[in-house]
């Protein structure tokens, strides 16, 4: 992976500029993201006033993920989010992962071209709204932040994405505080003394009352996270509180068991930095809930609470998921890096074979010796797994070589994790994660893997179905769509259609265009509603139904009528728009009719730009016998129209007459030379973003001076 930004002194630069933004802004936490423009990815490259264990499930976020970091991004606009409820409306998938009271803000770091994203957090006690001087130092920062990563990509220094993400102290780097001082900061955020942790949860002061109340030693706990040196409190409860701590800034308390019957107290008071922490025995009967120090002994060691919401994090992505590459794309960028493997192969049962639909950190020729090899193989441990729907783990080459002497030593990897993914004890295909060092999978790990192939194999599955519909309702589209327009003399055109890119990729809109012989041609579009295979169906009638009529030499008006009395008859239940233009040559007129379409645009050869006042009858299908007015206007050399569906200009919340008089504008601007570039002029311009809610159909038409011989 590459990037063209900075070298050692950008890092420098960019871990001053979110220091200073986290004190100037009064955040808790801030972060820095860069994109990586290659893979489409945000990468954490700094965090400030957290752990970066806790940063685990955001360390790298697609850029097209439904999150704050990579919506600001995209839309290039500051991210407020107020409150847990707002994130919980507005991101679900975000606070699944980051169930805690607080306040954020993302912002783009932009420049000539995005770079990344601000993130700052706040305790939920801040005011709800930003105000407009933070608003000042917010941008500010990022524009410093871009001015400094330009200027490095303009001088050519290399520059590496961090690995692990830089953790950076709030304040100005400080050596660790002595036992002296850290008493003195505890007793400073808490009357009394008991316990103070850092930010990443060690012990850095114990009083004698606390280590008597924990039972323990405060030499043997100074040091430690409570959670792993005390067993009664390892439980995923009891960290969790102490995350909400740290993220929230806000107290907490919780109550457990020291066994056998010892209830304590705990009450977590956090600032900027670590945490005082209040131990009192508790009066009177236990809590009505079971006591933690009572649960029965397993052998697996409970998940830890960050495991756990990373878990949650990539399990909502996984359900977010539309087609196989973007289950490959997420297993990739997020649940990859989750377990630090290096290596990744997915592949899906098709046939009686695993035909590899993804993979990471393989050459080529592997890849291609992998790909079909029968369900059964022994070439790999893969067919095993999937026979047995049990998982398979090899900590390193020699553990592979024991147990399946027969698998070929083919990709030099040297630990693999090999998950069957089974849904309702059919195979569906196989995941590989592999390491390019031996690793040992730990008992917690490997329930983690597990789990998370079910919801793999769960979403693989969904998005196969996916794509074949897709696949179907395209080929279906393509078909009623015409090929390729004729070459008509004397006429210049260019066509596009774009599905909507919400549903099936599937619409009613359509366009034709018809020689009429040798001196007359029609120009037709039409918009059937909705966005399913109906619409498709009825489209394909109407079309052939225009087609038919239209070579018959009827006029526009009586075009329409006829294609009207067929849809009245079939009855179909849907809407039709259509509007029917025909070209006469010899006599140099258009004339036109229209069934409730929005009226085209006529660019005249001055380059005068309008739409075409068209008196539009009723929609087709809905009024037996109605009657369609004609238009005619002069067919001038040089003269363009442009036919269109409502999709191109209709918007939520603007005015259709403002969003034509735009489109006229643009028109009106755009180089006409090559229509095929014109059309793709005026689709990025309506739709910058690339997100269409209705399907779209383009036909332009430009007079040459001299009809072709």
């Amino acid at each position: 992976m590459t990037s063209t930004v900075g070298s050692a002194s950008v890092t420098a630069g960019i871990d001053a500029l979110l220091t200073k933004a986290v004190r100037r802004t009064g955040a808790s936490i801030g972060a820095v993201y860069l994109l990586d423009r290659e893979a489409q990815v945000l990468r954490l490259e700094a965090l400030c006033g957290a752990p970066a264990e806790f940063a685990a499930p955001w360390a790298r976020v697609s850029a097209a993920a439904p999150a704050p970091v990579a919506e600001a991004v995209r839309e290039n606009r500051l991210v407020w989010v107020g409150s847990q409820q707002e994130m919980a409306r507005s991101y679900p998938r975000t606070a699944v992962a980051l169930p805690y009271p607080l306040a954020l803000a993302a912002a783009p770091i932009t420049g000539a071209r995005p770079w990344g994203s601000l993130l700052l957090l706040w305790p939920p006690s801040r005011p709800p709204r930003l105000t407009r001087r933070e608003r000042g130092r917010i941008t500010s920062c990022c524009r410093r932040l871009a001015e400094l990563l330009e200027r490095a990509a303009e001088e050519g220094r290399p520059f590496s994405y961090a690995d692990v993400p830089r953790v950076l102290p709030v304040d100005v780097p400080r050596p660790p505080p002595s036992p002296a001082q850290a008493i003195a900061d505890f007793a400073e955020r808490l009357p009394g003394g008991s316990c103070a942790l850092d930010l990443d949860g060690h012990i850095t002061y114990l009083s004698s009352g606390a280590a008597e109340l924990l039972g323990s030693d405060a030499e043997a706990l100074l040091g430690t996270l409570p959670w792993l040196s005390l067993p009664w409190l390892d439980d995923p409860t009891y960290e969790d509180r102490y995350r909400a701590a740290v993220i929230s800034r806000e107290p907490v308390s919780f109550t457990a068991c020291r066994p056998p019957d010892r209830w304590l107290d705990f009450h977590l008071y956090p600032d900027a930095g670590g945490v005082s922490v209040r131990i009192v025995p508790v009066g009177g009967a236990p809590p009505a809930a079971p006591a933690p120090g009572n649960r029965t002994a397993t052998t697996t060691a409970p998940a830890r609470a960050g495991q756990l919401y990373q878990l949650m994090h990539l399990a909502a992505g996984l359900t977010e998921v539309v087609g196989v590459q973007d289950v490959v794309d997420l297993v990739a960028d997020q649940i990859m890096p989750a377990f630090g493997a290096e290596g990744l192969t997915l592949s899906t049962v098709d046939s009686g074979r695993l035909r590899i639909t993804g993979h990471r950190g393989y050459p080529t020729e592997v890849i291609e010796r992998l790909d079909g090899l029968p369900v059964d193989t022994t070439f790999t441990p893969a067919g095993q797994a999937l026979s047995s729907g049990i998982p398979s783990f090899f900590a390193d080459p020699e553990e592979m070589r024991r147990i399946y002497p027969e698998a070929a030593p083919l990709s030099g990897k040297k630990a693999w994790a090999f998950l069957p993914l089974i849904i309702s004890g059919r195979p569906v295909g196989c995941c590989v994660l592999s390491y390019n060092r031996p690793h040992t999978f730990s008992a917690e790990e490997r329930t983690v893997m597990t789990s998370l192939a079910g919801l793999i194999a769960q979403a693989l599955d969904r998005a196969r179905l996916y794509d074949t519909k897709h696949q179907l309702a395209h080929g279906l589209q393509q078909a009623l769509l015409p090929h390729r327009l004729p070459a008509v003399p004397g006429l210049d055109v260019a066509a596009r259609y774009l599905p909507a890119t919400q549903g099936m990729d599937i619409g009613g809109d359509f366009y034709d265009l018809i020689r009429l012989g040798d001196t007359a041609a029609a120009a037709v579009i039409g918009d059937v509603q909705g966005h399913n295979v109906a619409a498709a169906a009825l489209m394909g009638q109407v079309r052939t139904g225009v087609h038919a009529h239209a070579t018959l030499g009827e006029p526009p008006d009586q075009l329409l009528s006829a294609t009207n009395r067929l849809l009245t008859d079939l009855d179909p239940g849907l809407f039709t728009s259509c509007l029917y233009a025909q070209f006469d040559f010899a006599r140099r007129r258009v004339s036109l009719a229209s069934a409730g379409h929005p009226p085209p645009l006529v660019r005249h050869p001055d380059g005068r730009t309008a739409p075409l006042d068209v008196t539009p009858g009723p929609l087709l299908g809905v009024v037996p016998g109605a009657e369609y007015p004609v238009t005619e206007i002069p067919l001038t050399a040089g003269l363009v129209l442009l036919l269109y569906t409502d999709g191109l200009v209709e918007r939520p919340g603007t005015d259709f007459d403002d969003s034509l008089a735009e489109l006229a504008g643009r028109l009106a601007a755009a180089d006409d030379e090559d229509l095929d570039l014109l059309l793709d002029a005026l689709l990025r311009q309506a739709h910058p973003a690339g997100q269409r809610t209705d399907d779209i159909a383009l036909l332009v038409l430009r007079s040459r001076t001299e009809p072709a011989a």
